[in-house]
């Protein structure tokens, strides 16, 4: 996920400020902040979105904003926000923002028909990876490569075609009907087959009607066996590293 850094200065009249102190609607809370004043700009500035959270972020004086599931920040009055922008733990190395961003989007594990899925790597792994893939994407197809090298992993592979791929559906049914799914998957994403449609009955449906009601628009979408979700495909070593960080 690309990083930028926007920065939205709202021009708000000393009228506003003065409405909110003399009706004392609006306190700070025990760090300073206007909460109620970020929650308010922070609509403003997203056209009327929920705000469903404001709280410290790591850094001093700046304000974690959850709308949905993103997440950006603000000034300690709702002044300023930015939007699109990740704290780094340039010690730990890590994407506090991406790190924290899975914790809200969690997903309930139980939720997950595993019978429908297409299952493949370890099969005695400990770890757990659920993914969200359409046999056309050209990301998911490179992600494939990655899970070949995976160890350790038993990985549960839903067939999700998104509508601007001509061909997903049907290679979707083709690995559904397939005597070995795993294979026909690999066939077709990793060795360019073009089967026809499969014919027999599929959870295709299903499992997009799912996708959406976890959030999920694009792929491939990870899900990690403690709920974590991630957009975007990563690296073999990377991905076993995501995989055991909450282990």
């Amino acid at each position: 996920m690309r990083s930028l850094l926007l920065i939205f200065s709202m021009l708000l009249s000393t009228t506003a400020f003065a409405h909110d102190d003399h009706h004392g609607a609006v306190k700070a809370d025990a760090h300073g902040a206007n909460i109620e004043a970020i929650r308010s700009h922070a609509a403003n500035v997203l056209r009327g979105a929920n705000i469903k959270a404001v709280k410290p972020s790591p850094i001093a004086g700046l304000y974690e904003v959850q709308s949905g599931r993103n997440i950006f920040y603000s000034d300690a009055d709702g002044t300023h926000f930015v939007i699109g922008g990740h704290i780094i733990d340039s010690i730990a190395r890590k994407d506090l923002t991406r790190a924290r961003m899975e914790e809200l989007n969690k997903v309930d594990w139980s939720v997950l028909p595993l019978d429908k899925a297409v299952v493949s790597g370890d099969k005695y792994g400990k770890l757990k990876l659920a993914v969200f893939t359409d046999p056309e994407c050209p990301y998911c197809r490179k992600f494939e490569h990655e899970l070949a090298k995976l160890k350790g992993v038993k990985v549960y592979s839903f067939l999700f075609p998104l509508p601007m791929h001509k061909h997903a559906r049907g290679w979707a049914s083709a690995i559904w009907c397939a005597k070995d799914r795993h294979k026909m998957l690999t066939n077709i994403m990793v060795n360019n087959a073009d089967p026809k449609a499969g014919t027999c009955d599929t959870p295709i449906d299903e499992i997009i009607s799912l996708g959406h009601h976890l959030g999920i628009t694009g792929t491939p979408t990870l899900i990690a066996g403690d709920g974590r979700l991630s957009p975007g495909g990563k690296g073999a070593a990377q991905l076993k590293a995501w995989l055991q960080e909450k282990q």
